[in-house]
């Protein structure tokens, strides 16, 4: 187990407000929403609903960037609580469209959240000429507001169609996926690196479909700032987190970090560096309906290349000589 340091309560209060802003539209503005219709002010939320009919493509269809919200001051202090850090090994030619592959999922993503939802660890300066997308569940999309505030950080739905529209219209677009996806969730576990990517074939076949570069990432330290608790897959509780991804469409992972105290447990991540290695674009030919021998090809290339990609970099950023890169 880690040993927490004292954190600092301005970062970790900073920290807190990522998942309890969500919660606070869920609880407050949308319900806020709703009375509005019975009162005078009644216009607003029927103007924003009526908009929001206008609008429900959006998520499929590019989405919508806010470089305001992207560079809130409130996202470094995010940055320096880990703290967490972008690596480039090669340039990104804006001339191309990437697909990006994120490892490992983790917890909550902490990594791919802070290096491509926002500009704490300075995307755009690292990658001129490449916008970034992050993409996640796409039922997210179907929630008043929370859409809104998904879209304006550069999220866009997982769906076929919207990473089809963003890798077909313009250059210069980074669609990033986390293949392993949230059962991965459960493998992220201290001083493991293990990754469901061995029948992980879709993001290769797409890729291929629009020529697209495909760009290997890996997270280190990602798993390393909770602890989780594992449990058999004949027990209650897994068939009960099982049950609720079926519901949800995410697990409900039991996990705990540190409190405010120093030595005390809470739900805030240990104090553990975090840094995404983005690795060199592979190119891909345009194929429009590739074969499965071609997939299986550039996929086996992919895991090569990820693989390289750890092997070079794992001692440097906090792993052992000895720890293997895992392909469930």
């Amino acid at each position: 187990m880690s040993c927490p340091k004292k954190p600092d309560y301005l970062q970790a209060l900073s920290l807190l407000q990522w998942p309890l802003s969500y919660l606070a539209i869920f609880l407050i503005l949308q319900p806020l929403l709703i009375y509005l219709l019975f009162t005078s002010l009644w216009p607003l939320p029927v103007l924003y609903f009526a908009w929001l009919f206008l609008d429900w493509k959006t998520p499929e269809q590019g989405g919508r960037h806010s470089a305001w919200v992207r560079n809130w001051y409130v996202w470094n202090h995010i940055r320096d609580y880990f703290p967490i850090t972008i690596l480039k090994t090669k340039d990104l030619s804006p001339e191309h469209n990437y697909l990006m592959g994120v490892h490992p999922h983790g917890l909550l993503t902490f990594g791919a959240f802070c290096n491509f939802c926002t500009e704490a660890t300075g995307f755009s300066k690292t990658f001129p000429g490449i916008t970034p997308h992050l993409a996640t569940l796409s039922w997210f999309f179907k929630i008043p507001l929370v859409r809104d505030y998904l879209m304006a950080k550069g999220v866009c739905s997982v769906n076929q169609p919207a990473i089809d529209y963003l890798l077909s219209h313009g250059t210069g677009n980074l669609v990033g996926i986390v293949v392993g996806g949230v059962g991965e969730a459960l493998q992220s576990v201290p001083n493991t690196t293990n990754l469901i990517l061995q029948k992980r074939k879709g993001f290769v076949r797409t890729a291929l479909q629009h020529g697209a570069h495909l760009v290997p990432t890996f997270t280190f330290g990602e798993t390393e700032v909770y602890d989780q608790v594992v449990f058999h897959k004949d027990s209650s509780v897994y068939k009960f987190q099982s049950f609720f991804r079926w519901i949800f469409g995410f697990y409900c992972c039991v996990f705990y970090g540190q409190g405010f105290h120093q030595g005390s447990f809470g739900l805030l991540p240990y104090h553990k560096p975090i840094v995404t290695v983005v690795g060199e674009p592979l190119p891909l030919p345009q194929i429009e309906k590739p074969s499965q021998e071609t997939v299986d090809k550039y996929h086996a290339l992919y895991m090569d290349a990820l693989h390289k990609l750890f092997e070079q970099h794992k001692t440097q950023y906090g792993c052992s000589e000895t720890q293997k890169l895992v392909f469930l």
